[in-house]
């Protein structure tokens, strides 16, 4: 389940087995609780395709790079982060979306999306695996559908600290704006687009903000109201969800399950 940053896997999990695509559906449906989030695109099998299915390819994004690969290398499944039909956009299949719907159907490839469900989960969620990977607790889930985690460190980490404890565990340097001079005790985050989230950080009282991406209005934000902004990356910091996932179903169904990680540097 890791892969080494280049677009290219270093290893699968799981015996070669066999899932049926509609029991695969109804476990990850049920494990996620996909049905309780009102959410910005449809969780779940988005793409129904091959009745039964041995090999999945996780990726963070079903872009045609990651829909190809799954191709080359015989999957029957992707199963991903970001997926398609998102609210409010163009629904014709025309141009690049149809480029990756006719890749995936020509291969009878189904595709697998779980947004919030998958950030918040509690132990799979893109949240709780970046703390972990991080060496942060868990912490608490705040706000809506608890897509803020906020916590106290065991001991307070410098501005320049925390940048490096970022960088070395996502391969990239985060952007911090903000108050660089004031320690981080208590940290919040929630990964991906989640900028607008900085005020509930506020309001819960962190010293630090970590999200993927950051926008000019919370630049101004961070800095007036004297805490530290990391923008860390939307999709280095949401790597991580979807392979716990996928580690879980080649557990529970003796599938072969691997990650391909499609560079994106946002």
């Amino acid at each position: 389940m890791n892969a080494n940053g280049n677009g290219q896997e270093e290893g699968g999990s799981g015996p070669r087995g066999a899932v049926g695509r509609a029991e695969l559906a109804a476990w990850l449906d049920g494990v996620l609780e996909a049905r309780r989030f009102d959410d910005y695109c449809p969780n779940g099998m988005q793409v129904e395709g091959a009745a039964d299915v041995r090999r999945v390819l996780c990726g963070v994004t079903a872009s045609l790079a990651l829909v190809r690969e799954a191709a080359r290398r015989g999957a029957q499944a992707v199963l991903v982060h970001h997926g398609w039909f998102w609210r409010g956009e163009d629904a014709r299949v025309v141009g690049t979306k149809r480029a990756r719907l006719a890749e995936l159907l020509g291969h009878g490839i189904g595709l697998y999306a779980y947004h919030l469900p998958l950030d918040v989960h509690p132990e799979f969620g893109n949240n709780v695996q970046l703390a972990r990977r991080l060496g942060w607790p868990d912490g608490e889930a705040l706000g809506r559908d608890g897509l803020l985690r906020v916590a106290e460190l065991d001991a307070p980490l410098s501005a320049d600290a925390l940048a490096a404890r970022l960088g070395a565990t996502l391969g990239r340097e985060p952007l911090l704006v903000g108050d660089a001079a004031r320690p981080v005790r208590r940290v919040a985050w929630c990964t991906g687009a989640a900028q607008d989230l900085l005020q509930q950080a506020i309001d819960a009282g962190a010293d630090a903000f970590v999200s993927g991406e950051i926008s000019e209005r919370t630049t101004h934000l961070a800095r007036e109201a004297g805490v530290l902004y990391a923008a860390a990356g939307h999709h280095a910091t949401e790597r991580y969800g979807v392979q716990a996932l996928g580690a879980a179903a080649a557990a529970r169904f003796g599938i072969e399950v691997a990650f391909f990680d499609d560079p994106n540097p946002v």
